[in-house]
């Protein structure tokens, strides 16, 4: 291999003559497409003098992106072809669809996918009209993009969605485009050191490729605007080997791509080379390529007397009053015809056999490659039997235990089961959240240095398959990657802290709602597992800050063909959860569990069947068995049905007469009606459980609201009362922090109460009970700085 310089060419390129010419005649023909895309209703090959009825009415889209996305398109595939690569790409420039678009309609992948698309005349006018036009597709890498499995509608996820894709998958090269203003955002610029945690001994690899056309909608991109020594010095700090590929000028650009991408892929195979020779494995410096061009290259350079090429005008659409302007319609046409399409497209407006013949077939096209369309990777998990890590009630609400440390135990087997397709992947909190029996299958991959206290419970091994980095968004990149190209894996955080990755989670949720409902060819992917611990009623000693139970707020906003939201009471409700979720695909699952110790109650048995129904009557818990209720006491979360038993206690003790129906849900959108949410209940359901007119007190574990916000259609409604966390809080003990949200027993007892008409003349006496017993116990924390014994030790007496 020739010597490079420090721009990235070399000496003498290997690229020239017939290939050169291809190579730019391939690129060319995409730029065309991107322009003919934004622009063209009709006349799409210009076969007759342009009209203003050629152009469609309304001009949406983003040029600017676009050509340097195809130029990188262009030259991978002169590698995949050569060198029989398994490449996929990525398109981290938001709005860059026709960039991306354009090369999957000239490798025939889009006609394939969608026949009224052909690869003649009428489908490319068809394939024109349809980009940003109402009922069609969108200016982002949608899910009906074939090759993709990263839209980019929200900036900032592409590098970690590439390393998530490589992992365990030792073939593949992950090329990813970084587009300059998405490297200002803070998940991009934590998912570059994920260079950390890629072993090249079986993993695959990430290229990523910074493109630096210089401008954001409005701004000029940070990135662009230093020197660049610092540009190189910030990508040598973070572990990569850079390489530059810089200016405008069309034949020796593709001279210094072509021999920088040949240097970039022969460094990536010989990392792995060495690593799986069985050498001792180190940290690599991967390589990364910086491509400078201007923003809108090969676009009008001046427009009006404006800069149009190398600026922000470049980014959307460079001019759009063409309708009006005969003098910006004949430059749309210069453009256009600039690319010279009659030498690209053949009579009936195929790409030209000479040309096409440059670009991989089958599945090696990245447009057709099937690790972009996960699904048709995709195996079952082998599962080992959950029962085997069930908890021995006895009676039932007698015994404490931590709710999240069986669920660890299965967990690791079903990674010793799937040692190349499942990953667990959390912050720095897999030991604080009960899971760390993982660890007695594998530990956390780390690939930096070591030091040898690392060995002394540090968990940490270049063989790994633990993923922990204290960035939610990376980590859960990398989940979605991973799950994305066809793999299986949990996701666990901190509950108030999933916030972090709300935005992550909506366009999440979108693509999926996407792909199961309108996108038939993309087969079914795992889904995403969340697991939130380290609850809202468990942070008394963190305080204010990490109370906050409303991610599942969130969530409930979301398709309900894609979302579900289990609130399982103990640890055997959240195996079978887990067993289920694991188990399910184009879904995200959202799994609230505390890791404290909690009252255990049912028995492996009663939490199958209780799941399966997702809410029903508990009956020990309830007096009024062929009797109509006075009162519903419902719960729903480990805090609130553990506070709700203990009121429930108090009122079979103090009202024996009292007709208490206990009904427990473990499956929220079970509160919601059948015609909302596939889980939903239907009426009849309903209302045979919470009665038609019956008081119903509701202890809930996140935010009051949010259950009237599902149940409100339901019969009963005006008598729900649900009790929930308002914001009340501190450094606080348990039971205090309950009692300042009013989810304690002693509060549930008053509301219950208060609701039952016929008890409010002869329950003076008790209601003062238990507001004396509010007053006693909030002394006492304020006193000795906990609870007492009478509530830490409380089980369940009946």
């Amino acid at each position: 291999m020739s010597k490079h310089s420090r721009n990235g060419a070399s000496e003498s390129s290997a690229l020239e003559g017939e290939e050169l010419r291809l190579i730019d005649a391939w690129w060319r023909a995409c730029n065309y497409l991107a322009a003919g895309m934004i622009f063209l209703a009709d006349n799409p090959l210009l076969r007759e003098p342009l009209k203003s009825d050629h152009v469609k009415r309304r001009l949406l889209g983003h040029w600017g992106a676009s050509p340097a996305l195809s130029f990188v398109w262009t030259h991978l595939n002169r590698l995949i072809k050569r060198d029989d690569l398994d490449v996929i790409f990525m398109a981290g420039p938001g709005h860059g669809a026709p960039g991306v678009l354009g090369p999957a309609y000239l490798e025939g992948t889009y006609s394939e996918i969608y026949p009224d698309k052909s690869e003649d005349v009428e489908g490319m006018q068809k394939f024109f009209k349809q980009f940003s036009f109402p009922g069609h597709i969108g200016s982002h890498v949608t899910p009906e993009t074939p090759g993709s499995i990263h839209e980019g509608g929200e900036l900032g996820y592409s590098l970690s969605h590439a390393y998530g894709a490589a992992l365990d998958n030792p073939e593949l090269i992950v090329a990813c485009v970084v587009g300059d203003g998405e490297a200002e955002t803070g998940p991009l610029a934590t998912a570059w050191h994920s260079n950390k945690f890629i072993n090249p001994a079986r993993d695959g690899a990430v290229l990523p490729i910074l493109n630096l056309n210089g401008y954001k909608i409005a701004n000029p991109t940070i990135l662009s605007r230093i020197s660049h020594q610092e540009l190189e010095a910030l990508f040598v700090g973070y572990g990569y080997k850079p390489y530059f590929v810089e200016g405008s000028d069309h034949e020796e650009m593709h001279r210094k791509m072509a021999e920088t991408l040949d240097a970039a892929v022969a460094e990536i195979r010989t990392i792995w080379d060495k690593a799986r020779a069985g050498n001792d494995i180190e940290r690599p410096r991967w390589p990364m390529i910086v491509l400078r061009t201007p923003k809108g290259w090969t676009g009008p350079k001046e427009i009006n007397g404006h800069k149009v090429e190398g600026s922000w005008r470049a980014h959307q659409v460079p001019f759009s009053d063409v309708h009006s302007n005969p003098a910006n319609l004949a430059i749309l046409e210069r453009w256009m015809q600039s690319y010279k399409p009659e030498e690209l497209f053949d009579e009936n407006g195929r790409l030209r056999d000479e040309i096409r013949a440059i670009a991989p077939e089958g599945a090696r096209r990245m447009s057709a490659n099937l690790h972009a369309n996960g699904g048709m990777l995709r195996r079952e998990l082998k599962m080992p039997d959950f029962r085997d890590y069930a908890v021995d009630v006895g009676q039932g609400g007698k015994l404490l235990y931590e709710n999240t440390r069986p669920l660890g135990e299965f967990l690791r087997d079903i990674m010793r089961c799937n040692m190349q397709s499942f990953r667990v992947f959390g912050p720095d909190e897999t030991a604080s959240n009960r899971l760390q029996a993982i660890y007695e299958v594998s530990k956390k991959v780390w690939m930096a240095d070591m030091l040898p206290e690392d060995d002394d419970g540090g968990e940490l091994s270049r063989e790994g398959r633990v993923m922990e980095m204290l960035s939610e968004h990376t980590l859960l990149g990398w989940l979605e990657g991973y799950l994305l190209s066809g793999r299986h894996g949990f996701f666990h955080t901190y509950e108030a802290f999933a916030h972090v990755i709300d935005s992550m989670f909506n366009q999440h949720a979108k693509w999926l709602d996407i792909c199961k409902n309108h996108v038939p060819w993309r087969a079914s992917v795992s889904s995403q597992n969340i697991l939130l611990s380290s609850t809202v009623w468990r942070q008394d000693h963190n305080g204010f800050s990490h109370q906050d139970p409303g991610f599942i707020d969130l969530v409930t906003n979301k398709s309900p063909s894609v979302t579900r939201v289990y609130l399982p009471p103990d640890a055997n409700t959240l195996l079978v959860v887990a067993d289920q979720c694991l188990r399910s695909s184009d879904c995200i699952n959202i799994i609230v569990a505390d890791k404290q110790k909690h009252l255990q109650f049912a028995t492996i048995d009663e939490a199958i069947v209780h799941c399966a129904k997702g809410m029903g009557v508990w009956r020990r818990a309830s007096t009024d068995e062929g009797e109509e209720p006075d009162v519903v006491l419902a719960s729903c979360g480990d805090v609130a049905t553990q506070e709700a038993l203990a009121a429930a206690a108090i009122l079979r003790e103090r009202l024996p007469e009292l007709k208490l129906r206990f009904v427990n849900v473990v499956d929220l959108f079970k509160m919601q009606p059948d015609t909302e949410h596939p889980h939903g209940s239907s009426p009849r359901e309903f209302d045979s459980l919470f009665t038609v007119d019956k008081p119903v007190i509701f202890n809930f574990h996140g935010y009051p609201w949010l259950i009237h916000k599902l149940a409100y259609r339901f019969r009963n409604h005006e008598n729900l009362h649900v009790r929930g966390y308002k914001e009340k809080g501190n450094i606080n003990t348990p039971l205090e922090l309950a009692i300042l949200n009013q989810v304690d027993r002693f509060n549930l007892v008053i509301d219950v109460l208060d609701r039952v008409p016929r008890l409010r003349a002869r329950t003076a006496y008790l209601r003062e009970d238990m507001k004396n017993a509010i007053i006693r116990n909030l002394e006492y924390a304020h006193t000795y700085g906990t609870d007492k014994a009478e509530i830490n030790e409380w089980v369940w007496p009946f």
